[in-house]
C-alpha cells in the first residue's frame, strides 16, 4: 500500500513538474545572435529594474509591516483592536488594480507622475506589506513579557529593546514575509506593464509576442525562475542557523501563566503619542485600502447606467466557473498528495510534495510558457497521428484550451491548498488511523467516516483561498485562455491598457469585494489562535 501511495505521488509530481522541466530544456538550444542582441539592448534594463523593484518592495513592505506590527502589539491606543485585523485588508487588493486606481486619481489631480518605478514600488509595498505584518505580529505577540521586564531593569530603552532583542527574535518571521513580498513583486505583470516598466515579466511578453521568439522567451522565463529561487534560497539560508526557543516555567496561577506566555500591550502615556500611533495606522490603511476602494466604488457607480449587463454577467460566469472548477480540482490533488505523505511515511514522498508545492514561487508568466511548449508539442503529435488515421486535423486539444489553463492553476496554486490539507491532517492523531485499521476497516472507510468530517473546515478554507487566487490571477490567464474567453481580471487589464480606467472599475471592485472573504477568514483564524 505504501508503494501505491509513493507511485501516485511520484506520477502527480512528475506531471506538475513538466513546466519547470520544459523551461530548463529550452537552454539546450541557445541562439547566440539573439542573446547578443538582447544583451546589447534590453537585458541589463530587465535585470536592473527587476532587482530594484524586488529590493524596493522588500524594504517598503518590510518597514511598513514591522512598524505596524510593533505598534499594535506593544502599545494601547485608539482603534488598536480594530487595526489588528483591518490592516490585513490590502491583501484583497491586487497590485495591478491599485495601480489603475491611483493612476486615474493622480492623473485627475495632477500631483505627480505615478507611472514610474518608484510609483510601482510604492503601490506594491502598500498591497504586499500585510505578508510581513501578519508574520511579524505573530512573532511579536509570542514574545514573553519577562524579556521587556529584564530589559527595563537594565536601563534599556524601548527603541533599543526593539532593535537589539525583539527584532532579532522576530527576524525569521520578518524575512519570510519580505521574501513573499519580493516574489510577488517579481511575478507581477499587470502593474509593470501598465506603467511601461521593463522587467523580466514584460520582457518575456515583448520577446515572445513582439519578436516572435518563443525559445528566447522561454530562456528569459528560466532566468526569472532562477531569480525567484535565489530569493527563496537566500531567505532559507539567512534563517538556517537562527533558532529561537521560548521557555516557560510551570505556572503558579492563571495570571502568571498568561503573563509568561505572551507579550502584554503597554499603554502610551503621552496623548500626543497616543493619537500619533492611531494616525499612522489609519493613514496606511487609507492609502492601502480605503481610498482606492472608495475611488473604485465611485467610478463603478458612475458607470452603472452604461454598463453592458450581458457582458458583465458573462465575465462573472466565466470567472466564477473557472475559479470553482479549479478550486475543486486543486483541492483534490492537494488531498491526494497530503494523504500520500501521511500513509507512505517516507522522506522521499515528503520531498516530492515539497517539489510539487514549488509552483507557487514560479511567476504565472513563466508557468504559461513552460506549459505551452510541451502542450504545443503534444497537439502537433496528436494532429499528425489523427491525420494519418482519419485524414483530417482535430485542432488544438491541450494548448489554447481550458486544459492548459487548469493545469497552470494546479501548478501555481497547489501550495495554497496543500498548506490547509496538510495542516488539517496533522491535527488528526495517527493512533486514530491505527485504531480504525485494526478493526478491519480499510483506508477508504477511514477517510470517509473519520477524516473527511474532521477536514471539512480545512477543505473549505483551501477551496476559498484557491478560488480567490484564481479569480485574481492575470498573466497565466492572459496567455493560456481560449480565444475570446475573458475573465474579470483580464477585462480589467484590457480596459486599463486602453486607458479606460473608469470602465475597469466594475470588474476591479468585484475582484476586491470577493478578495475580502479570505482576509476575513484569516483574521478569524488568527483571533482564535
Amino acid at each position: 500500500m505504501r508503494d501505491t501511495w509513493f507511485v501516485s505521488a511520484l506520477c502527480l509530481c512528475a506531471l506538475l513538474g513538466v513546466p519547470i522541466i520544459a523551461i530548463l530544456w529550452s537552454f539546450t538550444d541557445i541562439s547566440l545572435p539573439l542573446w547578443t542582441h538582447l544583451i546589447d539592448t534590453n537585458l541589463s534594463l530587465y535585470i536592473g529594474n527587476s532587482l530594484l523593484l524586488a529590493l524596493g518592495v522588500g524594504i517598503g513592505s518590510g518597514v511598513l509591516g514591522v512598524s505596524l506590527a510593533w505598534c499594535v502589539t506593544q502599545y494601547e491606543f485608539w482603534g488598536r483592536s480594530w487595526f489588528q485585523w483591518a490592516l490585513l485588508l490590502p491583501l484583497a487588493m491586487p497590485a495591478y488594480i491599485m495601480a489603475y486606481t491611483y493612476t486615474g486619481l493622480f492623473d485627475d489631480l495632477g500631483w505627480f507622475d505615478s507611472r514610474s518605478l518608484i510609483g510601482a514600488i510604492a503601490f506594491m509595498s502598500l498591497v504586499l506589506y500585510p505578508y510581513v505584518f501578519m508574520l511579524a505580529k505573530t512573532a511579536f505577540s509570542g514574545q514573553q513579557q519577562q524579556y521587556q521586564e529584564v530589559a527595563a531593569t537594565l536601563g534599556i530603552t524601548r527603541s533599543a529593546y526593539f532593535l537589539k532583542i525583539a527584532l532579532p527574535i522576530a527576524r525569521p518571521a520578518v524575512l519570510t514575509g519580505v521574501a513573499l513580498a519580493m516574489m510577488e513583486a517579481l511575478a507581477d505583470y499587470g502593474t509593470v506593464a501598465f506603467f511601461g516598466i521593463s522587467t523580466f515579466t514584460t520582457g518575456i511578453f515583448r520577446t515572445w509576442f513582439g519578436m516572435g521568439e518563443m525559445q528566447l522567451a522561454s530562456q528569459l522565463a528560466g532566468g526569472l525562475a532562477l531569480f525567484v529561487l535565489v530569493v527563496l534560497g537566500l531567505e532559507k539560508h539567512s534563517r538556517r542557523n537562527m533558532r529561537f526557543y521560548q521557555t516557560q516555567d510551570l505556572p503558579v496561577n492563571k495570571d502568571t501563566s498568561a503573563r509568561a506566555r505572551t507579550t502584554k500591550s503597554l499603554s502610551v502615556q503621552s496623548s500626543i503619542s497616543h493619537y500619533a500611533l492611531s494616525a499612522y495606522c489609519l493613514s496606511v490603511l487609507l492609502l492601502a485600502f480605503i481610498v482606492p476602494v472608495t475611488q473604485l466604488c465611485v467610478w463603478a457607480l458612475s458607470t452603472l447606467e452604461h454598463i453592458d449587463v450581458t457582458e458583465y454577467w458573462t465575465l462573472l460566469v466565466n470567472s466564477f466557473s473557472l475559479a470553482l472548477f479549479s478550486s475543486i480540482l486543486i483541492v483534490l490533488i492537494a488531498l491526494c498528495l497530503s494523504y500520500a505523505q501521511r500513509f507512505a511515511k517516507t522522506k522521499s514522498v515528503g520531498y516530492l510534495t515539497q517539489f510539487a508545492a514549488l509552483g507557487y514561487a514560479i511567476p504565472g508568466t513563466v508557468l504559461a510558457i513552460g506549459i505551452l511548449q510541451p502542450f504545443g508539442w503534444l497537439d502537433e503529435q496528436l494532429n499528425y497521428v489523427w491525420y494519418q488515421w482519419f485524414g483530417e486535423y482535430i485542432g488544438l486539444v491541450f494548448s489554447g484550451t481550458f486544459v492548459a489553463l487548469f493545469f497552470a492553476y494546479c501548478v501555481r496554486f497547489l501550495s495554497v491548498a496543500m498548506h490547509n490539507t496538510q495542516t488539517g491532517l496533522e491535527r488528526i492523531k495517527p493512533n486514530i488511523d491505527d485504531a480504525v485499521l485494526t478493526l478491519g476497516r480499510g483506508r477508504l472507510s477511514l477517510m470517509r467516516r473519520i477524516h473527511f468530517p474532521l477536514l471539512r473546515k480545512s477543505l473549505l478554507a483551501a477551496s476559498i483561498l484557491v478560488f480567490v487566487d484564481v479569480l485574481k490571477e492575470l498573466p497565466a490567464t492572459l496567455i493560456l485562455r481560449p480565444f475570446n474567453f475573458n475573465t474579470l481580471a483580464v477585462k480589467a487589464f484590457e480596459y486599463a491598457a486602453d486607458e479606460r480606467l473608469i470602465a475597469a472599475a466594475m470588474p476591479s471592485v468585484t475582484i476586491v469585494i470577493i478578495g475580502i472573504i479570505p482576509v476575513i477568514m484569516l483574521t478569524r483564524a488568527m483571533q482564535q489562535n
